[in-house]
């Protein structure tokens, strides 16, 4: 674990503290910046986070607060209260 993953998975820590003080733009901005140093790094976001955020707006997910989750036929989807985008991953 370098450098640019803890700074990663601090930046995630902390974009989950602001969607808990109801400061969405703060973490918004948070996750950009964290998938920003996984590109330059060429490090990857660690898949536990790839699900909790979504892809087109960039908030992170909290169920209840900025997303709402279902199970439907073998899949769970999630969608986004801020921008209306859907996820849908498959679970066994």
């Amino acid at each position: 674990m370098g450098i640019p993953s803890e700074r990663i998975d601090r930046l995630f820590a902390l974009a989950r503290e602001a969607v808990v003080d109801s400061e969405y733009d703060r973490a918004r901005e948070y996750v950009r910046l964290a998938r920003r140093i996984a590109e330059r790094n060429r490090c990857g976001v660690p898949r536990e986070f790839e699900r909790k955020t979504c892809d087109d707006c960039d908030v992170y997910l909290r169920p209840g607060r900025t997303s709402r989750v279902r199970l439907g036929r073998g899949r769970v989807i999630v969608r986004c209260l801020e921008c209306g985008a859907t996820g849908r991953y498959p679970f066994a």
